[in-house]
């Protein structure tokens, strides 16, 4: 596409949506349907067929099977969703960051037109509801690669509660006080203006450091700080600091940022008049875990709730976790025992949705004389917001201080605490895009101060191949990775060495050039609970449900591919299904590259399960032992010989001969219980040019090589590559959500105050192949691809905006590089 026509384009959300960011191709035809057969008794003569070797979907840049029913309007997305009779909410929100509820008033509002009830805290506690139990201490104690939190990182007063509506106190700006329902939307909201409520305002602590001190505001009982950690070695970390040559330090903030899917929140509940079962529709990334927050929050049985997640507009780590909304949303139609629908408005967003990043850091690098390292320190304060709903971002500054670097000594220490701001949850790459900028930064600079350059300063620290596998000193184990290798490929695709012509060029027009180069090594894990079913019907398609989610991804079409090459037939005759707690048991939905890692392998698993059990039909049918039958091509044959029966005439007769309804076809399950772990890997390359005057960045090219293990399907891959590097991007240069220091009101409240990048912000990415380094946790041997392209972009980009201004006597510039900032970088303001 030519660069004009791409400046014409108003793609405002391309860093933020999945559908945008991968290539869309066309249909896909329709399922071959071309199986006719009656069903086969043990006596009878069975059709000799040929034997079909199907060629492997895996590796395939099949176009995606979702696209059409987007390019169409044909999704169903949350506000698509519509009942009879329903009636519409609105959350009326909190203008103050922190204060004391006196009265709430709204007899007014209630005698409004259209209104059918207004619910408060007061009637919430009534009814007997409590928090949301977000899951969120320590996940698995036993396992020394993912520590959780025990219970000596707890203050003995306890994690804060989320409870999703205000009882007395309103803790941030957004924080829910009451609840209008009315036959309309307009009517809800005409009337939420009626409502007046008395505030007693109270000093509000914003930012994280600031709600550390002894003079800050107590947002609960106890102090601010939800969780203090300590992982490595403090004594060897200090002999080694002591030893070293050179020290440089950084301390930094990754600020916070909004994940902003292209799909505002909607959601909707409706209650069964005869049962009382509730069911919820609500754009999740995985039903499972907003069940359980439901069933928390409102003390329902397993069987009293379902939750189903249909087409979600991007996720992003932002819809990981419930927000309040949802079980609120299920007691309101409870209460008035019809359904109940809502929608966000964009504004709305910026006071509900879960934020993200919001991590400050005090970083040191230990180096000798030769530039290796010998030691890394960090010491981070992370803002959890208002309420704690995750401490997933903790738990990954632990185990990732070093990415693919020898480091012999590594100690890490933390605090968690809780602000008067919106919540904070996981956001692509939850902690690592973090830990890598602080490395590689302070890499930059030891590389500056020894005068080596700065890729050799890498290069004699990477870890080499024959150290695999690599022990790190925080827990993880490297099994595999070509490093070195990535990172000479990441400098040759971006032509490093002819850098110092560009340069030179650039300032001939008036513009001061930098090139940067960043390393990432991943250590995704995710819930450690998946299951996938798959069943084979008669007629010659397959349905199989997996308890991930899709958020813009492509799940229908790469889990299609990975069913194809198990049960070896063509994937046109495969439907993947999920999102909903009825049809699949249990999951734990998408998120730290898991999907296909954990959800991939139940499927692989499953469908050899499946082939199992349909070798004893065919052994009956075919008149042979079990031993003799072998599964090829869709079918099953006696070895040796030409006699065979396909997949879909096995699952025939399994259904004719089943005597339980329940189990009549032929079909496996399979359920994994532990994380698979690998570790996505790679290099970044980006270089700028800057407009000393207005100090503008513009981003004139950007090379990656990215090892996500074997990949399914190359196109996926790279859209899912491009929107993470857009994502970085966004973040290293624009994104910022301000409050104000001594109100914590939003000041980016909007998209005039939140900057996104837009297309003709960002160049051609060069994806460039490395040599797959299948991961050996797993049978496909996946790695994750999903956050790869943010993890390391925005240290890439400040290396090179860093190596531009370096020039002027500027040795660093905080996130984001705004034009303000870079000119008072070069003393302009």
């Amino acid at each position: 596409m030519h660069k004009n026509l791409i400046k014409r384009t108003p793609v405002h959300f391309l860093a933020k949506s999945f559908v945008i960011a991968l290539g869309i191709s066309g249909m896909i035809e329709g399922a071959a349907g071309y199986f006719s057969w009656q069903p086969n008794r043990r006596n009878i003569n069975v059709p000799v067929r040929k034997v079909v070797v199907m060629e492997t979907q895996v590796g395939k840049s099949i176009p995606r099977r979702e696209d059409p029913r987007f390019l169409t309007g044909s999704g169903l997305f949350g506000d698509d969703i519509n009942h009879p009779n329903q009636a519409y909410a609105f959350f009326v929100r909190s203008p103050h960051a922190h204060a004391n509820i006196q009265n709430i008033t709204y007899d007014a509002a209630l005698a409004s037109p259209h209104v059918i009830t207004i619910l408060t805290g007061a009637k919430y506690l009534t009814d007997g509801n409590g928090p949301i139990d977000h899951l969120i201490i320590g996940v698995d104690y036993d396992d020394t690669s993912l520590p959780g939190f025990p219970d000596e990182a707890i203050p003995p007063y306890g994690v804060p509660p989320h409870i999703p509506i205000a009882i007395d106190r309103v803790r941030h700006v957004g924080d829910i006080i009451a609840i209008v329902i009315a036959e309309t939307a307009t009517a809800a909201v005409d009337a939420a203006e009626k409502i007046t409520t008395d505030y007693e305002p109270l000093p509000a602590a914003i930012e994280a450091r600031e709600a550390l001190g002894t003079a800050a505001p107590r947002l609960f009982e106890g102090d601010n700080v939800c969780v203090e950690f300590s992982r490595g070695e403090p004594r060897l970390t200090e002999t080694a600091f002591s030893n070293a040559s050179l020290i440089v330090q950084l301390k930094s903030l990754s600020q916070r940022i909004s994940a902003i899917p292209i799909e505002p929140r909607s959601a909707s509940a409706v209650i069964d008049p005869l049962t009382g079962r509730a069911t919820l529709y609500a754009p999740s990334q995985g039903v499972h875990k907003f069940k359980l927050a439901v069933m928390s929050a409102l003390n329902l049985p397993a069987d009293k709730i379902r939750v189903i997640t249909r087409d979600v507009g991007g996720g992003f780590g932002a819809r990981s976790c419930s927000n309040g909304e949802y079980p609120l949303l299920v007691w309101a139609a409870q209460h008035i025992r019809r359904p109940i629908k809502w929608t966000a408005t964009r504004n709305e967003t910026f006071v509900s949705d879960y934020q993200a990043r919001d991590t400050d850091a005090d970083a040191a690098l230990a180096l000798d004389a030769n530039g290796r390292i010998r030691g890394i320190r960090i010491d981070y304060v992370i803002n959890l917001g208002a309420y704690p709903v995750s401490f997933a971002v903790a738990g990954n500054l632990q185990r990732l201080a070093g990415g693919p670097y020898d480091v012999p000594a590594v100690h890490i220490s933390g605090r968690a605490v809780v602000t008067n701001t919106v919540p904070v949850s996981v956001y692509r790459g939850a902690g690592r895009p973090e830990v890598t900028y602080l490395v590689e930064r302070l890499l930059d600079m030891a590389a500056q101060k020894l005068g080596v350059d700065r890729l050799e300063i890498r290069r004699r620290n990477l870890i080499p191949p024959d150290a695999l596998p690599y022990q790190t000193p925080l827990g993880p184990r490297y099994e595999s990775g070509a490093f070195s290798q990535n990172m000479e490929r990441a400098a040759a695709a971006i032509d490093w060495s002819e850098f110092p012509e560009r340069r030179a060029a650039a300032l001939a027009r008036g513009y001061l050039a930098g090139i940067g180069i960043a390393t990432y090594l991943e250590s995704p894990a995710g819930a450690p609970n998946e299951r996938a079913d798959i069943r084979v019907l008669p007629e010659g398609q397959v349905e199989a449900v997996v308890g991930t989610q899709s958020t813009g991804q492509g799940h229908e079409t790469v889990f299609a591919q990975v069913v194809a090459d198990t049960l070896q037939i063509p994937e046109q005759q495969i439907s993947v299904s999920f999102g909903d707690t009825d049809q699949i048991v249990a999951g734990g939905g998408t998120h730290s590259d898991r999907s296909m890692r954990l959800g991939g392998t139940a499927l692989v698993r499953a469908g050899e399960s499946l082939i199992s059990k349909g070798r004893e039909i065919a052994s009956n049918v075919l008149e042979v032992s079990i031993s003799d039958i072998v599964y090829a091509g869709g079918h099953y044959r006696v070895a040796g010989t030409d006699r065979e029966i396909d997949l879909f005439s096995v699952a025939a007769i399994k259904t004719a001969s089943s005597a339980d309804k329940r189990k009549k076809h032929l079909e496996g399950t399979e359920t994994v219980n532990v994380r698979l772990h690998a570790h996505p890997n790679g290099v970044a390359a980006c270089e700028v040019e800057i407009d000393p005057e207005t100090g503008t960045v513009t981003v004139t090219r950007y090379a990656t090589v990215d090892d996500v293990g074997r990949i399914i399907n190359p196109t996926i891959v790279r859209g899912q590559i491009h929107g993470g590097i857009t994502q970085g991007l966004g973040q290293a240069l624009f994104e910022h959500n301000v409050y104000e220091s001594s109100t914590g009101q939003v000041l980016a409240g909007s998209f005039l105050d939140y900057c996104l990048p837009r297309a003709d912000d960002v160049p051609f990415f060069l994806v460039v192949p490395n040599d797959e380094q299948p991961a050996p946790s797993n049978p496909l041997g996946v790695k994750g691809a999903g956050e790869a392209g943010t993890t390391p972009a925005t240290s890439a980009l400040v290396n090179a905006v860093s190596d531009a201004l370096s020039s002027r006597g500027v040795d660093h510039i905080e996130t984001p590089v705004t034009p303000e900032r870079v000119l008072r970088a070069l003393g302009v303001l």
